[in-house]
């Protein structure tokens, strides 16, 4: 699975005739695997990986700096709270979502910022768990140029971050997009990843579900609504 990944990853850079690979790394598990897969696939002086505080907790920033000395990557501090804070005094008051989900798009702006000025490909950091429900922000993490681990379900990341030696730590923690205080990604979903992975999976190969059915149903109601963030910008053809 590693090599496979790693392979990709470079022949991805080289048909794209870019220099390098620049990504966001949060504290989370799945941005350290992929990190730690792009280190491998064009070397660390050919990877860039950017800290992008947004009114977030402090131990994510801990843990996004421990994994960049781990790794021996090289790394730009981006600080965006007070770029975020500013931006909402100038936009009405909206809910928290609309609000939270500012933080991943100024981050997308800010890796395209670093892609365009190195020639960097963005490299995204989200699970197939998440991109088949839709559990990523439009335009936000969504917004990016290849996704390592699109193919992998939460349970096999941890299974790549185990094998790729990421420090436990971050491996255990409680998966969070930082989105608001306190939120948490189970908490939000309403399900646990564990859950999510075996109905997606066997919805995917078509075998008898045996969790209950709300849940089930509540995942094919997220699976059939977040279509459109899985797709380009749909065309009028006259």
């Amino acid at each position: 699975m590693k090599n496979k990944i790693v392979s990709w990853i470079r022949g991805q850079v080289k048909y794209s005739g870019a220099k390098g690979i620049v990504l966001g790394l949060s504290g989370g598990i799945d941005s350290a695997v992929v990190a730690a897969l792009c280190k491998e696939a064009v070397g660390k002086n050919k990877l860039l990986v950017l800290f992008m505080p947004c009114n977030s907790n402090p131990h994510d920033l801990k843990d996004a700096k421990l994994v960049a000395v781990r790794l021996g990557l090289k790394s730009k501090l981006v600080d965006l709270s007070s770029v975020y804070n500013n931006f909402l005094k100038i936009l009405p008051a909206a809910g928290g979502l609309a609000q939270g989900n500012l933080k991943p798009r100024l981050r997308m702006n800010t890796l395209y910022y670093f892609a365009n000025k190195l020639n960097y490909l963005v490299c995204g950091t989200g699970n197939k768990s998440e991109l088949m429900v839709g559990y990523f922000t439009k335009y936000g993490d969504g917004g990016v140029d290849i996704l390592p681990i699109g193919d992998l379900f939460k349970h096999q990341v941890r299974l790549l971050a185990q094998e790729l030696r990421i420090p436990q730590g971050i491996i255990v923690k409680p998966p969070a997009a930082g989105l608001w205080h306190g939120q948490t990604d189970e908490g939000e979903m309403g399900i646990t990843y564990n859950e999510l992975d075996d109905i997606l999976d066997k919805f995917c190969n078509n075998k008898k579900q045996v969790a209950s059915n709300i849940k089930v149903n509540k995942i094919k109601r997220m699976y059939k609504n977040s279509g459109h963030k899985r797709k380009g910008a749909q065309i009028c053809y006259v």
